[in-house]
This record gives structure tokens, sequence and C-alpha cells, in this order.
């Protein structure tokens, strides 16, 4: 699963071929999630709030670099 960037000790990643709807992962040494693309909503797992908001902030300010990886690693999809 390739880490698109890694804040601390929040790593946010993408799998290759993976499901729609379009997602993103976010892991922290003790948890883990997968948040929407579209509208950042948590599809799966949880985490503090301290990391969560963490991993949003930086979502937000680079959606469109989120969704570029989405399209490279999920073509077709």
């Amino acid at each position: 699963m390739p880490t698109i960037v890694i804040l601390g000790n929040v790593a946010i990643r993408m799998f290759a071929n993976d499901h729609n709807p379009p997602h993103f992962h976010v892991a922290t040494p003790s948890h883990q999630i997968s948040i929407l693309l579209s509208d950042f909503s948590i599809v799966a797992g949880s985490m503090d709030r301290k990391s969560l908001a963490i991993a949003l902030a930086w979502a937000a300010e680079n959606r469109e670099h989120l969704e570029r990886e989405w399209k490279r690693l999920n073509p077709g999809r």
C-alpha cells in the first residue's frame, strides 16, 4: 500500500486496485480508518481525535492530490 504522506505518527495511504467508492486509509501505531474522498466521512475503523484532525486537515488541503493518486492507483474505478 503506497504511503502518500507521513505526518508525525499519522500515515495516509492508498491501496492499488482497491474497491469503490474512492477512499484513503489513515494509520497510526494503534488505529486505522478508511475515509471517503467525496466528503471525508469515516467508513471503517476508529481513531483518536487529534490524529484524525491532523489527517483531515492535510486531506482538505490536498484533496486534488488524493484524487489524482486514486485515479493513478485505481484506473477505471
